[in-house]
């Protein structure tokens, strides 16, 4: 019905339109959709095009060049939003302002430079990430002038009308059209953990959100039934989107902020020190501005400034190399989580079996062929609308022998909770009800049972019989669903017609296990990655594919068994269990909650009783065909379901864990090391150790192949066992190796001081050229756990690093050395540094091999 009152008002008081519509909007449930038609300039055919494209265009969709450029322009400027770059930038400009025009030039080259690399390796890096996640957006089925069409959910706008059906995730705040046994999960929003049934109708606007029957919310997801609705609010305007705002905090994974925290920790350090090096150096009387540009110059050479970069870098190039072996990244930061995982747990279907369904055979109660059983289960896999799936698609290729032609009627979508699909179907002067579905479910819908075409006996003469068979099938392996049917009267179909049915027999199905599946296991077993199934399946089927698929003696746990065990001793249990069976959806997500206390669990599922235990778990991963709602909440989307090409993700989220720890070990050792060495020279030298553009240009040489670390090779060995933060052996290496650093700068300093007695610009110049070589080949010597000459670095690394090395030994003879506050080092003295610098080498390279052995924990 339409609610005249509002007409009434409008009529006696004149409101203005904008707010009438502000007013009425927010509890849209109160009006019917007539109403909402002529406010939303809609019809039952949708909107026309002219006005999607004004409604698009007052949103600001067409602005996209713009948005681009400023999103290129905001994430340059974030190169130099540190605090410590910010200062030595001000140093800078008010050095200019005293005359120092050419080192200043200098090092603002050097600034701008090195903002501008990472900018474009940061900006590469966003893109892939962008084009990566476009091909899994979802997409909404739209009534457009009363054209069906498939189109992203972002551009849905309000007055549309949606289409939906079982899986779909709803992209807005929407009113019921139509409605055919529809249910709706809402737990995100209300706490009810049951689907909640929806259908057309008004209600009071005081009714409360939970009762609310006749709206759908973004956010939430359809879980059987299908319905049209039209869309009301969109963006921040649902209620979905004001939550969303008023909580935006993000989780952070231990990985994250495991880095994060070190971040700071880092920084805290080198703010310290170099503050301590500025009073040094100010009580040394040096100049004053030319010891704050020493200190700053130092603090933003040796913080960690290159750590979100390389983090986004190395994981933007682990999400292109997963793309290049068919696995789609939705969530970039979860790479890391990947690479943590030690145990999988899936479905069987379509990831252990081929995922093919292939019809069996097609009996009635006593066990026989039956071409009845065959005609009806084709007739209800043809004409039912739901998600598609392999059952009905097997059903649909059957060829029923002289069927007559009959028009679909009326359906009963599939529902998680009934486990049964329902179709009607008329001809001639018949009306029948045909239901197929788990075996329990039919069985408890059904009073009698078909034996052939003239005897129908009640059922439970044969009850026990149906039972055993049942039983019987499932121990050979042969995965079972049952058919039952009865005449109806009615063209009114709903599920109060679903009882006292006719048993008519089984419908047998084989999904054979994968031929790759005893290699895939040996792979994973290779990783460290354990492998659990979870299943809906028969206890008997679930066991009988475990051991095809090469588990020895599965030990299985069904879900009436997870239904008496506490907690505590799911916990124990869970461990020992290699198949669990016969669970309903929110047993999944019990038992990965069960599992993470021991595991880095990975969950791998594609349907909507999926959608629970993907959120639940470390890592969610989908496939490219799975509804929309578990691709929504996976942070991996595979284009093929096949557990090999998650094994290779894994091994690539290990590869990108492994890349960045290598950043984190480089900046905590020699650059590290070289900190405490800038605190000791300035204690004993009369002069500054090296020039404010001399560290700068340090750390420009050795930025780049610090940068290319990202697409680094690395060791198997890192890659066959788990990645996992480990805070304490980081401490521990930057002790051990920061005073390995140092003491090599310490035999420097005195070389020079003593045995060559050089002056202030030959020490310089020769400690920049040490520095320079030693956070060179400190990378190469930490980037493996081996000797660093048994393990081949990735080709860019190789070429930039050699590339460093020249031009840091290049740049004394150059005729850029007198600007860069160099002179040409003797040769006595280049080959002492080059001594030094092997020394310091070999022995990184036995500590790092002592300490790797010592102190990492398997």
């Amino acid at each position: 019905m339409r609610f005249p009152v509002i007409h009434d008002v409008n009529n006696a008081f004149n409101f203005n339109r904008e707010y009438l519509m502000e007013t009425t909007e927010n509890s849209f449930w109160q009006y019917d959709v007539a109403f909402w038609f002529g406010q939303r300039h809609s019809s039952e055919d949708g909107l026309s095009q002219e006005e999607v494209n004004r409604i698009l265009a007052d949103r600001g969709m067409g602005s996209k060049t713009r948005s681009v450029v400023k999103k290129n322009t905001l994430l340059f400027l974030a190169q130099f939003k540190s605090p410590l770059m910010l200062l030595l930038i001000a140093a800078v400009i008010l050095s200019a302002f005293l005359g120092d025009v050419s080192d200043v030039l200098i090092i603002l080259s050097i600034v701008v430079s090195t903002g501008l690399i990472s900018f474009f390796l940061e900006r590469n890096a966003g893109n892939i990430v962008e084009k990566l996640q476009s091909l899994v957006a979802i997409k909404t089925r739209v009534l457009r002038n009363g054209v069906l069409q498939e189109i992203p959910s972002e551009q849905i706008v309000r007055g549309d009308i949606i289409v939906l059906k079982a899986g779909d995730r709803l992209p807005a705040d929407c009113l019921i059209i139509e409605a055919n046994e529809l249910h709706v999960n809402e737990s995100g929003l209300t706490g009810e953990s049951f689907p909640v049934r929806k259908e057309p109708g008004v209600l009071e606007a005081t009714t409360p959100l939970a009762e609310r029957t006749n709206c759908l919310w973004e956010g939430t997801h359809v879980v059987s039934g299908d319905a049209r609705a039209l869309v009301m609010l969109t963006g921040a305007q649902t209620l979905f989107g004001s939550i969303a705002q008023s909580v935006s905090r993000v989780s952070e994974t231990t990985f994250e902020k495991g880095i994060k925290d070190f971040g700071f920790l880092l920084m805290k350090i080198t703010i310290v020190l170099a503050f301590f090096i500025l009073l040094i150096n100010l009580l040394n009387h040096e100049k004053v501005i030319e010891s704050a540009l020493f200190a700053l110059a130092l603090a933003v050479g040796m913080a960690p400034e290159l750590l979100p970069a390389i983090t986004t870098i190395a994981m933007s190039a682990g999400a292109k190399r997963l793309f290049a072996k068919g696995v789609i990244v939705k969530k970039l930061d979860a790479i890391q989580n990947l690479g943590e995982v030690n145990l999988l747990c899936t479905d069987k279907t379509g990831t252990i079996t081929e995922g093919e369904i292939k019809i069996m055979g097609l009996m009635d109660g006593e066990g026989n062929e039956s071409e009845f059983v065959k005609q009806l289960a084709f007739w209800n896999a043809a004409l039912e609308n739901g998600y598609s799936n392999p059952i009905d698609e097997a059903l649909k290729r059957l060829k029923p022998v002289a069927a007559p032609v009959v028009q679909k009627i009326g359906e009963i979508p599939y529902g998680f909770i009934r486990k049964r699909l329902s179709v009607a179907v008329s001809w001639q002067q018949e009306k029948m009800l045909i239901s197929k579905g788990a075996f329990a479910q039919i069985l408890g819908i059904c009073s009698k049972i078909r034996l052939d075409h003239e005897n129908i006996e009640e059922l439970s003469f044969h009850k026990q019989r149906l039972e055993d068979r049942f039983a019987e099938y499932g121990r050979k392996g042969i995965r079972v669903i049952a058919i039952c049917y009865k005449y109806i009267d009615t063209e009114d179909i709903s599920r109060a017609l679903e009882n006292n049915m006719i048993f008519a027999g089984f419908i047998l199905m084989e999904d054979p296990v994968k031929p790759v599946m005893p290699d895939t296991l040996k792979e994973l077993r290779q990783l460290k990655v354990g492998l659990k199934i979870i299943t809906g399946d028969n206890k008997n089927i679930a066991e009988a594919i475990a051991l095809q698929t090469g588990i020895k003696k599965p030990l299985v746990m069904t879900g009436a068994e997870l239904l008496t065990t506490s907690p505590e001793a799911l916990r124990q249990r869970v461990k020992r269990v290699h198949v669990f069976a016969e669970v309903e959806p929110q047993q999944k997500e019990r038992i990965i909650l069960a599992l993470k206390k021991s595991y880095a669990v990975a969950y791998m599922g594609d349907g909507i009783n999926d959608v629970s235990a993907l959120h639940a778990a470390d890592v969610g991963i989908s496939v490219d065909n799975a509804v929309d709602v578990a691709r929504e909440a996976a942070d991996f989307v595979l284009m093929e379901k096949n557990l090999m090409v998650l094994a290779e993700g894994i091994k690539e989220g290990r590869k990108t864990f492994a890349n960045t720890l290598k950043y984190i070990y480089i900046n905590t050792g020699a650059t590290f090391g070289n900190m405490f060495s800038m605190a000791f020279a300035s204690l004993i030298l009369p002069f500054l150790p090296m020039l404010p553009k001399q560290i700068l240009l340090t750390n420009f040489i050795t930025d780049l192949p610090f940068l290319s670390v990202s697409s680094d090779n690395v060791d198997q060995e890192q890659l066959h066992k788990p990645g996992k933060w480990d805070i304490r052996l980081i401490r521990r290496y930057m002790i051990f190796f920061g005073i390995h650093s140092s003491l090599f700068d310490v035999i420097t300093f005195l070389s020079l001081l003593y045995i060559f007695k050089v002056g202030e610009s030959a020490f310089q110049t020769a400690w920049f050229v040490e520095s320079v070589l030693t956070e060179l080949l400190i990378l190469f010597i930490i980037r493996t756990h081996e000797n660093f000459l048994k393990s081949k670095p990735g080709r860019l690394l190789r070429v930039l690093g050699l590339t460093g090395l020249l031009v840091a030994l290049a740049l004394p003879y150059s005729p850029l050395a007198k600007d860069l506050g160099m002179t040409p080092l003797p040769m006595m003295i280049l080959v002492a540094m080059l001594l030094i610098v092997a020394a310091y080498a070999i022995t990184a390279d036995l500590l790092k091999i002592w300490f790797f052995k010592r102190f990492q924990r398997h």
